[in-house]
C-alpha cells in the first residue's frame, strides 16, 4: 500500500506501522510530499513521525479508532458491499430534516438512528441533513470541533456505521446530506499545524487563526479540503453537503475556494450521474452565494435563510434581543418581505450590526428552492441559554402556525429533529473534552456569555455534565401521546400536501402575493391557486383574502389546524385564535 503525507516543513518523515518505522522519501514531483510503500490491510494502525517527534495521526486519516489523538487506521472503502444503485434526489421539491446522531436516539449511534428512519419516511421528508460526524474529543458533542476531516467519529459507528446508515436511508428513498466544517478545526486533537501551514495569522476568526485559503501553502490546504468534500460524496455515497458558516472563510484570492469547491462537486455530480447539492450557511444575505459561477456567483446550490427564521421567530415569540431587534418593530411585515424577496436585509439598515446589510435577490431569475426556510435549527435552539425549543413556550396552535408557514412557504423547508411532534426535550450545548483546562474554559466561557444577558451562572447548563447531553436526547415516547401525536399528524398532513400540490413547490418568488395586519397579528399569502392564512393572535381574526387573483370568496379547505369554513361571498375568512388554514380556489 502506498502511504503519503504533505509535510513541507519536515527534514525527515517516518511511517510508523505494525511492522516498525520506515523512512519515507521526498516526492521529486510534488514539493513537500513524502511517500512510502508498506503492507497494510483494512484496520491496520499507522501514523507519521516528523523529525524524530511523536507518532501523529494522518491528516487524511480515514479512521481514528482511538479518537483524534490516536493512531490512524487503514480503511478499504471497496470492502463495503452496497445494497444497490441510488439515483439521488435533488433539492427542488425537497423537505430537509436536520438530525444529530448523538442525540437522535439515546444510544447515539448510526445504527440506532437507522432504526428510526421509518418515522422519517412516514413523516414525508426527503433528505436527512446530518450534523458533523468527523472525530472530536470524547464521546458526545455537537461535532463542530471536529478534526480529521476525512474520518468518521468512532463512537457513532465509524466509517462502516456511516455507510450502513446511508445505505439504509437510500433503501427507504431518503437522501443524506452531511454538515462539513471548513472554517475551523479543533482545537483539541488538531495536529495539522505540525505538518504544514494549514492555518494563517493573516486572518483571524472567532476560533483563532484562520484556515489558510490564500496565504503561502494554501494550494495544498485547498486541495486537502476539496479532497475531503469529494471523498464524502464519493466514498460514502452522500447526496450533498451543508457548508458551515461560509462567511467565516477568509479568502482573498481571485478564484475563491467556494467556487473551486462548487466546480469540483458539479464535475463529480456529472460523473456519478446524480445531484450533489451544496447548501451554505451564510449570514451575508448575498445572492451571489448561490448565483451560477458563469454569472459571477459562487455556484453553491442553496443557502440557509436566517432572515426568514428571525422574522418568524420574532412574530411568534415577541423576542427582540440581539439580532431579533432588526425584526421586532414589525415582524409580520418582515415575514411578508422575506417570503416575497427572500432576504429582509437586502441593502437595508441593520440596527444589530450598526450598518446597512445585504443585497437584493433578483426574484425573477432566482428559484425559491435555493433558500432553505425553517422555524428551528440546532443553532437557533442550542445557542440559547437553556437550549429551549419553541414547544417550551408556545401553544400547540402557534407551533402549528409555524409549521404551516415553513411547509407551505416558497423556500426549501427544513425541520429540526423532534420539532414535528413538538418535542419538549431541550437541545443544549454539550461537550466531552478530555483536556481539563479546555473543559473548564468552555464551561466558564458559556457562563460569561450569558451572564452578559442577565443569566445567573448556576442556571446555565454545564456543557461537560453528562446530564446535559442526556437531557438533549429525543424522548421517543412523546409522539405516541397527546398533544404530540396531533402535532405529528399536522406535520405529516402539511408535508403530504406539499408533495401533492405543485403550487407549493413553485420556484417563482415573484408570483407570491402577501397580505397582513400587524396589529391584528395575521398574515396570508397566495401561491398559485392556494391561499395560506395564519392567525397568531389569541383572538379570532377576520381576514379579507382577495390577494389579487380570481374572486375573493369561495374555495376549499385543504388543511386546517382547527375547524374553519372557507370564505363566503364577501371574501372574508374567519380564523380561530392561534390557528391556520390552507385553502384551494374552486
Amino acid at each position: 500500500m502506498q502511504f503519503e503525507v504533505w509535510a513541507p516543513r519536515a527534514e525527515s518523515v517516518l511511517l510508523a506501522t505494525r511492522g516498525g518505522r520506515l523512512p519515507m522519501e521526498a516526492d521529486p514531483l510534488r514539493a513537500g510530499w513524502w511517500t512510502a510503500s508498506a503492507e497494510a490491510v483494512d484496520g491496520d494502525r499507522y501514523g507519521f513521525v516528523l523529525d524524530g517527534g511523536p507518532v501523529l495521526p494522518d491528516p487524511r486519516s480515514r479512521r481514528q479508532p482511538d479518537g483524534p489523538d490516536g493512531e490512524s487506521a487503514v480503511v478499504d472503502h471497496a470492502a463495503y458491499a452496497w445494497r444497490g444503485e441510488w439515483a439521488g434526489r435533488g433539492l427542488p421539491g425537497a423537505v430537509l430534516y436536520e438530525l444529530h446522531i448523538g442525540t437522535f436516539t439515546e444510544e447515539g449511534t448510526f445504527d440506532a438512528a437507522a432504526g428510526r428512519l421509518g418515522h422519517l419516511v412516514d413523516l414525508g421528508v426527503t433528505h436527512v441533513s446530518l450534523m458533523p460526524v468527523c472525530p472530536f474529543p470524547g464521546t458526545h458533542g455537537w461535532g463542530y470541533e471536529g478534526v480529521s476531516l476525512w474520518a468518521v467519529h468512532e463512537p457513532y459507528g465509524g466509517p462502516a456505521g456511516l455507510k450502513r446508515f446511508v445505505d439504509a436511508a437510500h433503501g427507504r428513498g431518503l437522501a443524506v446530506v452531511l454538515d462539513v466544517v471548513h472554517n475551523h478545526l479543533g482545537p483539541s486533537g488538531n495536529h495539522l499545524p505540525a505538518f504544514g501551514p494549514y492555518f494563517t495569522d493573516t486572518h483571524h476568526t472567532p476560533w483563532g487563526a484562520a484556515v489558510n485559503l490564500d496565504a503561502p501553502g494554501s494550494d495544498e490546504v485547498r486541495a486537502y479540503l476539496l479532497g475531503s468534500a469529494l471523498a464524502w460524496l464519493r466514498d460514502y455515497r452522500l447526496d450533498g453537503l451543508r457548508l458551515d458558516a461560509v462567511h467565516a472563510l477568509a479568502d482573498g484570492r481571485a478564484l475563491t475556494f467556494l467556487e473551486e469547491l462548487s466546480a469540483a462537486v458539479d464535475a463529480l455530480s456529472s460523473v456519478l450521474g446524480r445531484p450533489l447539492p451544496l447548501i451554505a450557511e451564510s449570514d451575508l444575505c448575498d445572492p451571489r452565494t448561490t448565483a451560477p459561477r458563469a454569472e459571477g456567483g459562487l455556484g453553491l446550490h442553496a443557502q440557509w435563510n436566517d432572515d426568514f427564521h428571525h422574522a418568524l421567530h420574532t412574530a411568534l415569540t415577541g423576542e427582540s434581543q440581539g439580532y431579533y431587534a432588526d425584526f421586532a418593530d414589525a415582524p409580520l411585515a418582515a415575514l411578508a418581505k422575506t417570503v416575497t424577496a427572500a432576504f429582509f436585509h437586502n441593502g437595508t439598515y441593520s440596527s444589530f450590526r450598526g450598518r446597512t446589510h445585504g443585497r437584493p435577490v433578483d426574484i425573477t431569475r432566482t428559484p425559491a428552492h435555493r433558500f432553505v426556510g425553517y422555524a428551528q435549527t440546532h443553532d437557533q435552539i442550542g445557542n440559547r441559554a437553556l437550549g429551549d425549543r419553541l414547544a417550551s413556550s408556545l401553544s400547540p396552535g402557534l407551533q402549528a402556525c409555524a409549521a404551516a408557514l415553513v411547509l407551505t412557504g416558497p423556500f426549501t423547508p427544513m425541520l429540526f429533529m423532534g420539532e414535528e411532534w413538538g418535542a419538549r426535550t431541550p437541545w443544549q450545548f454539550f461537550t466531552d473534552h478530555t483536556d481539563p483546562a479546555l473543559a473548564r474554559a468552555v464551561r466558564e466561557g458559556r457562563r460569561r456569555e450569558f451572564a452578559a444577558h442577565g443569566w445567573a451562572a448556576e442556571d446555565i447548563p454545564d456543557p461537560q455534565d453528562p446530564g446535559t447531553r442526556a437531557r438533549s436526547c429525543l424522548d421517543w415516547s412523546e409522539p405516541e401521546r397527546e398533544p404530540h401525536a396531533r402535532m405529528a399528524a399536522w406535520y405529516r398532513e402539511l408535508i403530504a400536501l406539499r408533495h401533492a400540490m405543485p403550487d407549493l413547490c413553485d420556484p417563482d418568488l415573484a408570483s407570491v402575493r402577501t397580505a397582513y395586519d400587524e396589529r391584528a397579528r395575521w398574515i396570508a399569502y397566495r401561491r398559485g391557486d392556494l391561499r395560506i392564512a395564519v392567525n397568531l393572535a389569541g383572538r379570532p381574526a377576520a381576514l379579507p383574502l382577495g390577494l389579487g387573483r380570481h374572486r375573493a370568496g369561495g374555495g376549499r379547505v385543504l388543511a386546517a389546524w382547527t375547524p374553519v369554513e372557507a370564505p363566503g361571498a364577501d371574501g372574508v375568512l374567519h380564523l380561530p385564535p392561534e390557528s391556520c388554514v390552507v385553502l384551494a380556489d374552486d
